[in-house]
């Protein structure tokens, strides 16, 4: 049942058919955000519901407040088989501005670039139908061979991606029960690069907070009141400032509490990626790293908690000169959190800290911006071993465990609403222009990729 040579050889003489399915879906116009899509959206939904229906799935389209959930359900070879929930978006990007576009981004084309390499254009090839869709076609390689799938997969497609997933969260609470499997597939992610495939292990979470200092009851002239009344714009630079020490770590009682250090291995590994820190930073015209000293900058970005500026106003700011004292000072500030940190007792240090820094006649206002854990996976658990090893027969190079220093949401609503860690896999790459005029998918991502998740499938089974 779990026979895997066969299964690939069906993938690749299913590859041009596939394409062929995969520019039909890209043709539709699903754009989450514009309400003049909204029938777009249903019939991506439709679409997709018909794809999983035809490939045995029990699959339907569930409506929403928003754009229409695709669930699909199939058996596996035993009822006892593994179970897993895989998880992609069918809505797009706007496609605004237009002019840059070389071709119509909703009619997709296979196009060869100098040197032989092959790519799809289109809005949504990489983001997500494409990715999705080498999940779908690769259960349809099995089911041709096999004429069943050797594990239980529960299928989850949203159409709000792209625009905030405001129906997502109830329609978990709504439907845990019959969405809950021992783990779930991601595949909204990339490769390291063209021949080196990732696992994203973890995910950084974040806490928001904005604050107002206010010190005067009105802006002051700063020759009659400067030396005498207070500065809100000079008391929340200085709490700002003491919010890291020299060595570039966070001050905040307790702030590390939950954060492990990386194995020395996986660090190892991070290593022989070549992303120094002159290179990293010498693309954006820096040079000197300014985290953690002593830390690499695969390190800092995937594995440290940070605390970060995201804005600060206050006074006057327009053109010439006004020489006022202001009587209100703001600032935006994220902590990214790794390990088990909490939102909550971060965001608490972190207003205990500034209070403790307002003067007795001042006073600090605060609004909270979010707050979410982060999520980290053991980096020795079954399911990502066997995905590692199952990439690394596929692909040129061995597949690297890798963390993110974004957050997706998705994956964090999967662990605190349905009990369950998530594996990234994905496909996409750094070139693929996601967001932005001229989108494109690599056909080797989209063939290897369906290859890649054959391969996984047939690992997980066993």
């Amino acid at each position: 049942m779990t026979e895997l040579s066969p299964v690939l050889d069906r993938a690749d003489q299913n590859l041009s058919a596939s394409i062929d399915r995969m520019f039909d879906l890209v043709r539709i116009k699903s754009i989450s955000t514009d309400p003049a899509f909204k029938d777009d959206c249903r019939k991506a939904a439709e679409w997709l519901v018909q794809e999983l229906t035809t490939l045995g799935f029990e699959a339907s389209l569930r409506d929403t407040p928003g754009h229409p959930m695709v669930v699909g359900h199939h058996a596996g070879a035993t009822p006892d088989a593994p179970h897993v929930l895989f998880y992609g978006h069918y809505d797009v990007q706007p496609v605004d501005p237009i002019e840059l576009w070389e071709d119509d981004p909703f009619d997709p084309k296979l196009k060869e670039l100098p040197g032989g390499r092959k790519i799809m254009t289109g809005r949504g090839t990489s983001d997500d139908k494409g990715q999705l869709l080498t999940f779908v076609e690769a259960c349809r390689a099995y089911k041709d061979v096999h004429g069943a799938l050797p594990i239980r997969i529960t299928i989850l497609f949203e159409g709000e991606e792209e625009s905030g997933s405001p129906s997502l969260k109830p329609f978990l609470e709504a439907n845990a029960e019959e969405l809950k499997a021992d783990f779930a597939l991601v595949c909204d992610t990339g490769m390291w690069d063209t021949d080196t495939p990732a696992i994203a292990a973890a995910l950084r979470g974040l806490v928001g907070e904005e604050i107002t200092v206010t010190a005067a009851d009105r802006d002051l002239h700063s020759g009659l009141y400067g030396g005498a009344a207070a500065n809100p714009i000079h008391i929340l630079t200085g709490i700002i400032a003491g919010l890291r020490d020299d060595t570039g770590r966070i001050t905040l009682e307790g702030f590390y509490d939950g954060v492990e250090e990386t194995p020395e291995n996986i660090k190892a590994s991070w290593e022989t990626l070549g992303r120094s820190a002159e290179k990293f930073l010498g693309e954006i015209g820096l040079s000197e790293p300014a985290g953690e000293k002593g830390r690499s900058v695969l390190e800092m970005t995937w594995a440290r908690p940070t605390c970060e500026v995201n804005g600060i106003w206050g006074g006057y700011t327009g053109d010439g000169f006004k020489t006022v004292i202001a009587a209100k000072a703001s600032a935006k500030i994220s902590f990214r959190l790794v390990g088990t940190q909490d939102p909550d007792k971060i965001r608490d240090a972190f207003r205990a800290y500034v209070t403790s820094k307002i003067p007795a006649d001042c006073n600090v206002e605060f609004h909270p911006h979010g707050g979410s854990p982060a999520i980290q996976l053991s980096y020795d658990s079954p399911a990502l071993t066997k995905a590692k090893s199952a990439l690394s027969d596929e692909w040129a190079n061995p597949a690297v465990i890798i963390g993110m220093g974004g957050s997706i949401p998705i994956v964090g609503d999967f662990q605190k609403m349905l009990g369950m860690d998530s594996l990234l896999v994905g496909f996409g790459l750094n070139d693929d222009r996601i967001h932005s005029p001229n989108e494109k998918y690599d056909l080797k991502s989209y063939h290897k990729g369906i290859r890649s998740w054959v391969r996984i499938i047939t690992a997980l089974a066993k």
